[in-house]
C-alpha cells in the first residue's frame, strides 16, 4: 500500500529461486527457501499481499537463479542441466505461471539441454519454448538488466540484446545507466524493417503489455 501510495505499480519480487546459498551469496537470502514446495506456497502469498495493495508482482528469476554456478552480474551463469531444474527449480514456475496478473522476469542464465550456450534472457528455447509453450506462461515478460550484467554485456551491445530478448518471446526489456532509449528504439525500427525482429513478436508485445495494464490487481482472479 506504501508502493502504491508513491505511485509504484509493480515490484519485481517476489523471488521464486530456489536456494540454500549463504545470505551474501548473489541469490541468498532473497530466496525463501530450498524446498520447492515451499518457495511455491510463500511466494504465492508474498505475490497476493502485493496484488491486496494494488501491485503487480513479478516472479523472478526464471528459470532458476538458485543452483546456478557463477553470478550474471560479474560473469556467465550456469545452471544444472534442464533435466534436473524439473525436480527442483522449475517448480515453482510451474506452480505460479498461472498466477492471475503476475509477470515474469527471465534472468541470464545459460542452462545445458536448453538454451545452447545463450543466456536464457536471449533463448527463444526458453522464453518461447519452456515458459510459454510448456509451462502456458502468456503474460509479461521482463528481462533481467540487460545494459550493465556481465553474462549478457560482455558478449551482446545493447540495442543486439534488446533486440534478441524482444525475438526470444519477452516483453519489456530492463536496462539502468546512461544508454539512451533513442539508439535501441532506433536499432529495433531498423531490425522490424530488416526482418530480424518480426513486426508479429512486437504486436504481440504490445497486446500483452495493454491487457496487463488494463488488469487491476485489486480484483479477485
Amino acid at each position: 500500500e506504501k508502493l502504491r501510495s508513491y505511485g509504484v505499480t509493480v515490484d519485481f519480487a517476489p523471488d521464486a529461486d530456489v536456494s540454500a546459498q549463504p545470505d551474501r551469496n548473489v541469490i541468498g537470502d532473497r530466496s525463501f527457501s530450498n524446498d520447492p514446495a515451499r518457495v511455491v506456497v510463500y511466494a504465492q502469498a508474498f505475490s497476493e499481499g502485493l496484488a491486496d495493495g494494488g501491485i503487480t508482482p513479478v516472479f523472478k528469476h526464471f528459470p532458476g537463479h538458485g543452483h546456478a554456478v557463477g553470478d550474471s552480474h560479474t560473469g556467465a551463469s550456469k545452471t544444472p542441466p534442464l533435466n534436473e531444474l524439473e525436480s527442483s527449480d522449475l517448480v515453482p514456475f510451474r506452480g505460479l505461471a498461472g498466477t492471475a496478473g503476475s509477470w515474469v522476469m527471465v534472468g541470464h542464465l545459460q542452462v545445458p539441454g536448453l538454451t545452447d550456450g545463450l543466456p536464457a534472457s536471449l533463448s527463444p528455447a526458453a522464453i518461447g519454448g519452456l515458459l510459454r509453450t510448456d509451462l502456458g506462461y502468456q503474460g509479461v515478460v521482463v528481462s533481467d538488466e540487460l545494459g550493465g550484467m556481465a553474462a549478457v554485456a560482455d558478449r551482446y551491445t545493447l540495442p543486439d540484446a534488446v533486440r534478441r530478448f524482444l525475438d526470444a518471446g519477452g516483453d519489456i526489456a530492463l536496462w539502468q545507466g546512461e544508454s539512451s532509449p533513442s539508439a535501441v528504439l532506433d536499432a529495433l525500427e531498423a531490425a522490424v524493417r530488416n526482418g530480424s525482429l518480426a513486426e508479429s513478436k512486437v504486436d504481440a508485445s504490445v497486446v500483452r503489455i495493454l491487457a496487463a495494464k488494463h488488469h487491476d490487481p485489486c480484483a479477485t482472479p
